[in-house]
């Protein structure tokens, strides 16, 4: 068992803000916009502003959305599924098997001053996928609009061209209740224990936009911060 971690959602580049976070741990998931034409309908911002407990900027709400990683149970989606056209993140994915773990973290804004979150920002872990089959691709479904990768943003495009696609097990996979920090207490940009010593990652410069790597070992400390929730000095 092994597991990969990815940065994921909403941004200050893309559309310019992030989900949110308190000091409990709830957080609010928000994906990028969709850079692509499609080739059917996608919900928009104005669609997710409706349905989430978060004020998403009105000057926004007519831009479609590119929901990617989709979770079951959150607005517009079906299943858990993700895809990706980049090989910097395809390329790794595509070494995982049935029964490794995909984990997506994401850049949140600070919402609470506490011991345990970085100010104003973070990285954090907010989902994660247990294999249920082998990656697959675009090109390897084809125009196959029935399969379970039918409502994937990436199978929605005008030309589908995920270079890998993830099906995640609908019994060992979910989004977060509570987010789990990846940075430290004194800022976003410094990476805690769950990246330098459970990672393959150094920790050092933008580790927060990197491919993270875990082993077994810290695959189930991943998945232990998820269950019992995780603190500076565990």
């Amino acid at each position: 068992m092994r597991a990969i971690a990815i940065n994921v959602g909403a941004n200050t580049n893309e559309p310019g803000f992030r989900g949110s976070v308190d000091g409990a741990g709830n957080f609010t998931y928000l994906p990028i916009p969709e850079s692509k034409p499609t080739r059917e309908s996608v919900p928009n911002y104005g669609d997710l502003d409706s349905m989430l407990e978060f004020d998403i900027p009105s000057a926004v709400h007519d831009i479609p959305v590119h929901l990617d990683p989709e979770f079951a149970g959150y607005p517009c989606c079906e299943r858990y599924t993700y895809g990706d056209e980049h090989g910097v993140k395809a390329g790794p994915l595509s070494s995982l098997d049935v029964g490794d773990y995909l984990f997506f973290y994401a850049t949140l804004t600070v919402e609470a001053s506490t011991a345990w979150l970085p100010p104003e920002w973070g990285a954090f872990v907010i989902g994660h996928f247990r294999l249920a089959r082998k990656p697959t691709s675009s090109d390897e479904l084809g125009d196959a609009r029935q399969s379970t990768f039918a409502n994937n943003a990436h199978q929605k495009r005008e030309q589908p061209d995920a270079q890998v696609l993830i099906e995640g097990d609908p019994e060992e996979s979910a989004l977060y209740d509570q987010a789990v920090p990846l940075s430290g207490p004194d800022a976003g940009t410094t990476a805690n224990r769950l990246v330098t010593e459970y990672s393959s990652d150094s920790g050092k410069g933008p580790w927060w936009r990197r491919v993270l790597r875990y082993d077994a070992a810290g695959t189930e400390r991943l998945l232990e911060a998820h269950r019992n929730g995780w603190t500076p000095s565990r």
